[in-house]
């Protein structure tokens, strides 16, 4: 039921997010400010909960599954185009191809649902430690909120009709519950201790997060210049981080 539970939240929270922004226009500074929060919370839960806890474990090869997860998402961004970061990076004449041709934006959709099923997979590992799951999911959630914003803007953007984009949004909503479902199948297929293969997928999705947050902190000050607004939002992203692991 728990499992159920934690597939549901995922699913609705981007299908929600993108269908936001069906009935309404989301000005530029609200979602820097989203994404600011939620590159800090993202952080700071990494640094304060989720690896600490895995070391706990006494598993042996954590930060080199840290490692792999930061370098599977350095691979995933040239497919993704950095929407994990709530916006798209240029490329020149392929971000000119992309934003004017009414297609599909494949690579896009591939990295993003790659990226997606990833996180989901520490979800469905009953025998994994309980503690970190509510930290995680809720990571999970606040970071895909400005990713379905993103994405359904950009398939707007692209000339897709409300009903297709709002179909291919709930796509990649599915993707957090597949990699869910995935991990589950696995871990009922593995015989004796789940703890090592529960330490090595977790450890790939905080690799994950680590380059994400920081990735997000970093491109979301505009000039390198200071921003008292963006700073409180970011201490209260790490404060509610904080308050998590009290």
């Amino acid at each position: 039921m728990i499992l159920f539970t934690y597939g549901l939240i995922a699913f609705v929270s981007v299908l929600l997010s993108g269908a936001v922004l069906l009935l309404v226009q989301i000005p530029r500074t609200p979602m820097r400010l989203l994404l600011a929060f939620s590159g800090s919370f993202l952080f700071a839960i990494s640094m304060l909960h989720l690896i600490p806890e895995l070391f706990a474990t006494n598993t042996p090869n954590i930060g080199m599954w840290i490692l792999v997860g930061f370098l599977i998402q350095l691979l995933l961004e040239y497919l993704s185009e950095g929407m994990e970061h709530g916006h798209l990076h240029t490329h020149g004449k392929d971000d000119e191809h992309l934003h004017h041709k009414k297609s599909i934006p494949y690579s896009v959709m591939i990295g993003l649902c790659l990226h997606s099923l990833l996180e989901g997979m520490p979800l469905g590992i009953e025998d994994g430690n309980s503690k970190i799951f509510p930290p995680f999911l809720t990571g999970i959630v606040l970071h895909n909120i400005p990713i379905a914003i993103t994405f359904m803007s950009l398939l707007i953007h692209l000339g897709h009709s409300k009903l297709k984009a709002f179909l291919l949004i709930g796509i990649f909503a599915l993707m957090t519950p597949l990699g869910l479902l995935i991990s589950h199948f696995i871990g009922q297929q593995l015989q004796g201790d789940l703890q090592p293969y529960f330490a090595a997928v977790t450890g790939v999705v905080v690799g994950i997060f680590l380059h994400i947050s920081t990735t997000i902190l970093f491109e979301s000050t505009e000039n390198h210049r200071f921003n008292g607004l963006k700073f409180l939002t970011i201490l209260l992203g790490v404060f509610v981080a904080w308050l998590f692991i009290k």
